[in-house]
């Protein structure tokens, strides 16, 4: 008998779909021991919906959605890497500055030493015009105590070095004085000075103003007496061209 086609037109189902109700139906079949072909098996000629089988369809995933998954994680695989390699080069850079920093306050505190740890002359661009030891009846004691440095009324006088102000004011003969406890123990003395800019107790640096030339006490006429000594008082004093030249103090 010649077999009659339905009239009308059907769409073919979807890969998907298809593959799911075959392994559906091959699953059914299994179960209860009656395989057979396609072309043989009414079974699996029906596409039965899944929720008739009561299994769960094995879905078959299309190559561009597979793709498409891989390359989303690898995507995400490669913006952790980066994540990761961001935060190294972060952490690198913030070591180094860190290290920089370090370096930048060591050497600081390194050059505060050494200008700390540095003479310098009483009265600077000058020039020594009276030696130690000099003789003459300008001296009580018979010979110069000092050195005088040429210098006019007000110019300034500096600190050769790190010291403590021991005594600041009115030195008789010397006029005006300033005397300063160094910090290796030693003294120095400043006299005939026309003004005093510091007071005892004082704390001064190399280089630091502490008073300005003049002609005060007993003195023929403007100029700088300075003085090295072992202690605070007269009597005690050393050559002070020997002792700014042990300093570095070139005069």
């Amino acid at each position: 008998m010649a077999s009659t086609c339905a009239t009308g037109k059907h769409r073919r189902p979807s890969r998907m779909k298809r593959t799911t109700a075959r392994v559906a139906g091959i699953a059914a079949l299994t179960t209860t021991g009656v395989i057979g072909t396609a072309a043989s098996s009414p079974a699996l000629a029906a596409e039965n919906p899944v929720e008739q089988t009561g299994l769960i369809p094995v879905v078959s995933i299309g190559d561009t959605v597979a793709e498409q998954i891989d390359d989303q994680a690898d995507a995400q695989k490669r913006a952790a890497e980066q994540e990761a390699e961001r935060k190294k080069a972060a952490a690198r850079a913030a070591a180094k500055a860190k290290a920089e920093r370090e370096a930048k306050v060591r050497a600081a505190r390194a050059a505060e030493r050494e200008r700390l740890n540095t003479f310098v002359s009483p009265i600077s661009g000058s020039y020594v015009s009276t030696g130690y030891g000099s003789g003459g009846s300008l001296w009580s004691s018979g010979s110069h105590t000092g050195i005088d440095f040429h210098a006019a009324s007000g110019t300034p006088v500096q600190a050769v070095g790190l010291g403590t102000v021991v005594e600041a004011g009115w030195g008789g003969a010397y006029g005006n004085q300033v005397v300063i406890r160094m910090n290796d123990g030693t003294y120095t003395q400043y006299g005939h000075l026309s003004s005093i800019a510091v007071s005892v107790g004082q704390k001064v640096a190399p280089g630091q103003q502490i008073a300005l030339s003049g002609a005060s006490g007993n003195v023929t006429g403007a100029h700088l007496h300075f003085e090295a000594r072992t202690g605070a008082e007269y009597g005690s004093d050393i050559d002070p061209a020997a002792y700014l030249r042990t300093h570095g103090v070139n005069i």
